[in-house]
């Protein structure tokens, strides 16, 4: 059984980033996959106050993302599924993401090569209201910062463009998000 880790990070909960990230989701129903799902606009995330902590032990000061980090040391697969404001992640996300200090800590601080053991892809869908070249790129290059210590390779970008336009509910960009899942399935 393989395993999919989601950072939800949308606060409308039925919204155009659900429907990509379900579309995406369909595309690996049936291929043995779990999936687990943290909706980071529901839960409070303490924001990184850079006290040290994890330059000196593994963790963190905080233990809200605890389980999240034990998720993601597991999983076989990260699915970020956010929209875009002002060109970049929501606030609850980014939180998350500076959270990721404690990997870099862990790699240069501490000396621990790989922070995270186990090899991971990521998979990252944007939905945004007028599409932004730059947003993407703000997004795929935070990320994958991030990801250079985390042993996690973001492997696509699934962009689901215009959604303040009524129209964008029939996009094909769903039906590519699926093919994408399946893709990634069969390489996993």
């Amino acid at each position: 059984m393989k395993h999919a880790l989601v950072l939800f990070s949308s606060p409308h909960k039925d919204g155009h980033t659900k429907k990509l990230l379900e579309a995406f989701l369909y595309g690996l129903k049936g291929k043995d996959w779990q999936v687990k799902s943290l909706d980071i606009c529901k839960v409070n995330i303490h924001p990184c106050i850079a006290c040290g902590y994890c330059q000196k032990a593994d963790g963190c000061a905080f233990r809200d993302l605890d389980e999240f980090d034990r998720d993601l040391r597991a999983c076989d697969l990260l699915l970020i599924a956010t929209p875009v404001y002002n060109l970049s992640f929501p606030a609850q996300l980014k939180a998350v993401i500076d959270r990721f200090q404690r990997y870099f800590e862990a790699r240069f601080a501490r000396g621990i090569r790989p922070a995270i053991e186990t090899h991971r892809d990521a998979v990252l869908l944007l939905t945004m209201g007028r599409y932004d070249p730059f947003a993407v790129e703000v997004c795929e290059k935070t990320l994958r910062q991030s990801f250079s210590v985390m042993n996690t390779t973001l492997k696509k970008t699934v962009v689901l463009p215009d959604t303040d336009r009524a129209d964008c509910e029939n996009s094909s960009i769903f039906a590519k998000a699926q093919e994408i899942a399946i893709e990634i399935a069969r390489e996993l």
